[in-house]
């Protein structure tokens, strides 16, 4: 008997962790505008359920690079090699990767272990500061568990410390367009 109620209890208790684990919240599953303390983000989610995470303020987003003189779109190398835009530089990787792993917390980065999300920069072609900055991610992952505080911390870290050098072709842009995919550690 008392086999039987510890077994019942331990079931009960696997059960409400179950539950638990499924109930974290999806805050991305539609189109939509986040207004937080003092910053507006959209969400806008694709047939594909892709999200595209980004400050409302942001006026590059879904705008292609194009050159500034001509107006004629920009299209990197179709030799594979590419154009170089931005100077090469020994400490803006590991500066980014610093911002992005710091911003999450030690749960957040556990809920996501394996998954990565993309960053995309659009950087001033005239300055090399990075002027805006969004996010994508399948709103099935772990990344819409995370609420848009967490990205807004990363959209101000990576804005207020990170800055490039434009090559003379990427000053000649609107603006330069950069990303890449991590895995928060």
């Amino acid at each position: 008997m008392n086999l039987l109620i510890r077994t019942l209890i331990v079931s009960i208790c696997i059960l409400f962790y179950v539950a638990y684990l499924h109930a974290q919240t999806n805050y991305y599953t539609t189109t939509k505008t986040f207004n937080e303390n003092g910053y507006t983000y959209q969400c806008d989610v694709a047939a594909s359920r892709f999200v595209s995470l980004y400050n409302k303020n942001n006026k590059w987003i879904n705008i292609y690079p194009v050159y500034k003189d001509t107006g004629k779109s920009f299209v990197q190398d179709e030799a594979g090699d590419g154009i170089k835009l931005l100077e090469s530089d020994t400490w803006t990787r590991s500066k980014r990767f610093s911002i992005v792993n710091s911003a999450f917390s030690a749960s957040e980065k556990q809920r996501i272990k394996g998954h990565d999300f993309t960053i995309i920069m659009y950087i001033n072609s005239g300055t090399g500061k990075v002027d805006e900055v969004s996010f994508e991610f399948p709103n099935f992952r772990p990344y819409a568990t995370i609420p848009v505080s967490v990205y807004r911390r990363i959209e101000t870290e990576i804005k207020e410390n990170i800055w490039y050098t434009p090559t003379t072709v990427g000053k000649k842009l609107n603006y330069i367009f950069y990303w890449w995919a991590q895995e928060p550690k």
